[in-house]
């Protein structure tokens, strides 16, 4: 007796190549501190990973205004921009919290001026998935077809990992940018303060560098001693300001 088994094996590829793809953002965004950058790779990556998907694009709104866009195809950028009409499958998305698929833009009537501009660029098919980042952001991730019918539910499935993988990144990215935030306000300080701003000051004049960087060598002074950065600064200082014997 034949047992067709092509279905498990095309579902079992589906699985795989889903799998390298969320494999392949955690990669690419793992180290990212700029959420702008992170959205840019966060589009490339997965229409360059998603067999079907001819363009894809990131949505995102900040205290629920548009807060930017990125696109893998810069032609397409305005089809996710809601500042060019909020009549659109992302904002759908986003407002319902649920995913949006139109398999055939040709036929589609929720979004009559958006689907227009859609079909004229090439666009026959498009889905959108919630993504929610973090208090202050959200979006959707767009993944466009140029044929009709070439999303299929295998594409729904990515879309819904994808969403889910998309927001704990990109939540990690905001996190880090905000903790380098706080570091280069703590370094600023530093910097200007007393005894540790004459030890920054000595460094510079001494290797020709910029204060961030003379800042950095007195901290792995600090580290490599195991001693407080207070300290190492005082040290220095004491011991340049002493005169040197004749």
């Amino acid at each position: 007796m034949n047992v067709d088994t092509r279905e498990p094996i095309i579902e079992n590829l589906g699985v795989l190549e889903t799998a390298a793809l969320l494999r392949e953002l955690t990669a690419g965004l793992i180290a990212v501190a700029d959420f702008d950058e992170a959205s840019t790779r966060l589009v490339r990556i997965t229409r360059d990973a998603v067999p079907g998907v001819t363009w894809c694009g990131f949505t995102a709104l900040r205290d629920g205004a548009p807060a930017g866009v990125a696109a893998s195809d810069a032609r397409l950028a305005g089809l996710d921009d809601l500042r060019h009409g909020p009549d659109a499958p992302a904002m759908s998305a986003v407002l319902r919290r649920e995913m949006i698929l139109a398999q055939d833009l040709d036929v589609e009537q929720r979004w009559p001026a958006w689907t227009a501009r859609a079909r004229d660029l090439g666009v026959r098919g498009v889905i959108s998935a919630p993504v929610d980042v973090d208090e202050q952001v959200i979006g959707a991730i767009n993944l466009y077809a140029g044929t009709s019918a070439a999303l299929t539910p295998r594409h729904q499935l990515t879309a819904m990992l994808l969403a889910e993988h998309a927001g704990l990144l990109l939540a990690a990215v905001r996190d880090r940018a905000r903790q380098a935030a706080l570091t280069d306000e703590r370094d600023a300080s530093l910097i200007g303060e007393g005894v540790v701003g004459q030890a920054v000051g000595v460094i510079m004049t001494q290797r020709g560098c910029p204060a961030p960087e003379a800042l950095e060598v007195l901290r792995s002074a600090a580290s490599s001693l195991d001693i407080p950065l207070r300290e190492v600064a005082e040290r220095l200082v004491v011991t340049v300001s002493r005169p040197r014997e004749g």
